[in-house]
């Protein structure tokens, strides 16, 4: 074992570390085993979602000390970034355990640093945080969650005076700030008068917004929505009941809020095993589609009933439907001026682009973190109108008051799709199968590795190299013909040796194109211990009764592309 690790870890066996601190610090030295080295051989930093990890002791891991060192850090830069101003910041929390403590924690240590808080009374969805951080005129927001992430897990997102979360020089100026800061510096004094519970009023004003978004005020969809335990209980069922969404059948074992998550494995509606119950449930009362939200209510997965089954859409196929939808309605009402985009990652799927061009609409991406949309939102104020952007991992907005994927928007408008459909008595795979016979058939998966801990950190780092340094030239018998290294910020073009510049921030990404413009985009996580590769593949669609069998071809050459990576 590293000595200097060892000595690191002592640190917490004194104060200011609580006693209860001390003696579980202790216990690790004493066993002297990999847990140690675990929570303590490096500090938590900001990724893609910001600050996220396990709970337990340790620089390495959430807890009372890091969640109040990263606050004080953050006071510190808001002071540094509003010199002369009366600070203010909204904090917010999800149903894991500790959440409520974490966040109270947070809003002590930034009320004796003399900034004003409005703590919401109880747990809400993340994007209602984003929602307040612009209606309060907040310099920052709070938001305490760790998303789809197991139980064990928490984590802690910061919002700058935009309602997006950080993005440079922000991200990386409230780290610098962090690490200066000792733990005997932060002041974790009790709540006070400088604290004000915020709730119902906000909630209003928000489900408001939401309900200016809705093109079709009634409905006689047969929804079956389940939370997952989170927070989507709180607004997903009042927003849907004010468009006009009445017939709403909630998974009442998974509609209490529980930090342990007892009905799944994860809280993750990417997963089919999280949204079993809610299958179960449509199935018995014969439901039109289920929706089911995480934890924080950010992300939606979708289910659709399509010839007597139902058929869970992936990330990607539900951006498509709801992009499709809003454009087509804005095109039906006389909106579209020239002057509106959509926004997307470089990792979602294409098809996005060839609607928003076929719109007439610009369509701008990003790289993956739904903050860089709403850096685009920001950027593009006064000039373009963002009028709906996502991403393939379920994360959706429409319109512009919130600046973080909003799956309390995306549920209703999902819902609205789901209707529209129905109205012209086909299902959502009717639709879509439609829209690829149009455009071509996109179809896409994600396969995700786990490399957990340090070891694990540098496998992955691993990969990367040699991805970089011995690309494929092929794949699933068609040639690589651009790899794209975002990292360089070059992407070259493996047939003719011609290369450009990729305009983006430089991040550790890799991109795979093939010669029909399928690609394959590999990638390390922002806030897990996988690399994931996301991939996209590409075929006509002659016509709508072939979309089985053309899905099986494509998801046949994601399996023999898989196995050429040796991802399984």
């Amino acid at each position: 074992m590293d000595t200097t690790l060892v000595e690191k870890a002592k640190q917490w066996t004194k104060p200011p570390f609580d006693n209860d601190t001390q003696q579980q610090v202790q216990q690790l030295i004493d066993n002297l085993n990999t847990e140690l080295e675990e929570s303590f051989y490096k500090d938590l930093e900001f990724g893609t979602g910001g600050l996220r990890g396990i709970m337990g002791v340790g620089t390495n891991r959430i807890n009372k000390y890091t969640i109040g060192q990263a606050t004080q850090g953050l006071a510190n830069y808001i002071k540094l970034s509003f010199p002369n101003e009366n600070l203010k910041v909204a904090i917010a929390h999800d149903s894991r355990n500790n959440s409520r403590f974490f966040a109270e924690t947070a809003a002590a240590v930034l009320s004796a640093n003399n900034i004003k808080v409005y703590l919401f009374e109880d747990l809400r969805p993340t994007p209602e945080l984003s929602f307040a951080v612009r209606h309060l005129g907040c310099n920052a927001g709070i938001v305490i969650t760790a998303s789809h992430n197991p139980k064990e897990y928490n984590g802690y997102k910061v919002y700058w005076n935009d309602g997006g979360q950080l993005v440079p020089p922000h991200d990386s100026g409230v780290i610098q700030e962090v690490r200066k800061v000792d733990f005997s510096s932060i002041k974790f004094d009790e709540i006070s008068d400088n604290v004000e519970m915020i709730g119902n009023e906000i909630d209003e004003i928000y489900l408001e917004k939401v309900a200016s978004l809705s093109f079709n005020k009634s409905s006689d969809l047969k929804i079956v929505f389940t939370s997952l335990h989170g927070t989507g209980i709180t607004l997903v069922p009042k927003a849907l009941e004010k468009v006009g969404f009445t017939d709403v059948t909630l998974v009442e074992e998974q509609s209490k809020p529980d930090g342990n998550f007892p009905t799944v494995d994860s809280p993750n509606p990417e997963e089919r095993s999280a949204l079993k119950l809610a299958i179960e449930k449509a199935t018995s009362i014969d439901a039109d589609v289920v929706l089911g939200t995480d934890p924080d209510a950010d992300r939606v997965g979708m289910v659709a009933k399509h010839n007597d089954e139902f058929v869970i859409l992936n990330g990607n196929q539900s951006a498509t439907l709801l992009v499709y939808y809003i454009l087509s309605q804005w095109k039906e009402t006389g909106k579209l001026t020239g002057k509106e985009f959509i926004a997307k990652t470089i990792a979602t799927t294409n098809l996005l682009d060839e609607i928003a061009d076929h719109f007439g609409v610009t369509c701008v991406n990003t790289l993956t973190g739904f903050k860089y949309i709403a850096e685009e939102i920001r950027n593009q104020e006064g000039k373009m109108q963002f009028i709906t952007g996502g991403e393939e991992s379920y994360g959706y907005l429409a319109g512009d008051f919130v600046r973080d994927k909003d799956a309390v928007i995306s549920t209703v408008l999902l819902c609205e799709v789901a209707a529209w459909a129905k109205q012209q008595n086909k299902s959502c795979i009717d639709l879509l199968s439609e829209i690829y016979v149009q455009f071509g058939m996109y179809r896409e998966n994600l396969i995700s590795v786990t490399k957990k801990g340090k070891s694990g950190a540098e496998e992955i780092a691993e990969m990367m190299d040699n991805f970089r340094t011995n690309p494929p030239v092929s794949l699933g018998g068609s040639n690589v013909s651009i790899l794209k290294d975002y990292q360089k910020s070059v992407s070259n073009n493996l047939s003719d040796g011609t290369s450009e510049v990729i305009s983006l921030p430089k991040s550790n990404v890799l991109q795979f194109v093939l010669e029909n413009g399928s690609q394959i985009t590999a990638r390390p996580s922002g806030t897990e211990p996988k690399i994931k590769f996301y991939f996209s593949l590409k075929s006509n669609l002659p016509s709508a009764s072939q979309y089985d069998s053309v899905s099986k071809l494509l998801d046949n050459k994601i399996a023999t592309i898989a196995n050429e990576l040796n991802l399984n």
